[in-house]
């Protein structure tokens, strides 16, 4: 079992999920039960996933947890386009969250591939 809050790609997950509800907060209040509620339920995916996978009892499905947090994060990103694109919050910011994001995931593939490794 991994203790998951001391991993720096879950203390960054979590980090990720306050950006994401910050800037959601500014986007139109009729996309409440739309792309914001789809988008923050994506976000939070990430670090559950990575809680989760760390108390599976193996790295083989601490890793497919993992998967799945990327999978969320691919999600993640296609609704932070399509705000880009209905110009939904600043531009700036977005695409800031994007680089966020790209990061987020670039972590979760070293730490599979630290996992397969040590296996």
């Amino acid at each position: 079992m991994h203790k998951f809050r001391k991993l720096i790609v879950w203390q960054k997950a979590m980090q990720f999920v306050s950006h994401i509800y910050a800037i959601t907060a500014t986007y139109p209040k009729h996309e409440m039960f739309g792309l914001i509620d789809q988008l923050r339920r994506a976000a939070v995916s990430v670090p559950l996933n990575i809680a989760e996978g760390s108390g599976a009892g193996s790295d083989k499905e601490f890793i497919r947890f993992l998967h799945i947090a990327g999978r969320s994060l691919y999600e993640v990103i296609t609704a932070i386009e399509i705000a880009i694109q209905l110009k939904f919050g600043k531009k700036e910011l977005n695409e800031k969250l994007i680089n966020e994001a790209d990061e987020l995931g670039a972590m979760i593939t070293g730490l599979i591939k630290r996992l397969k490794a040590d296996s």
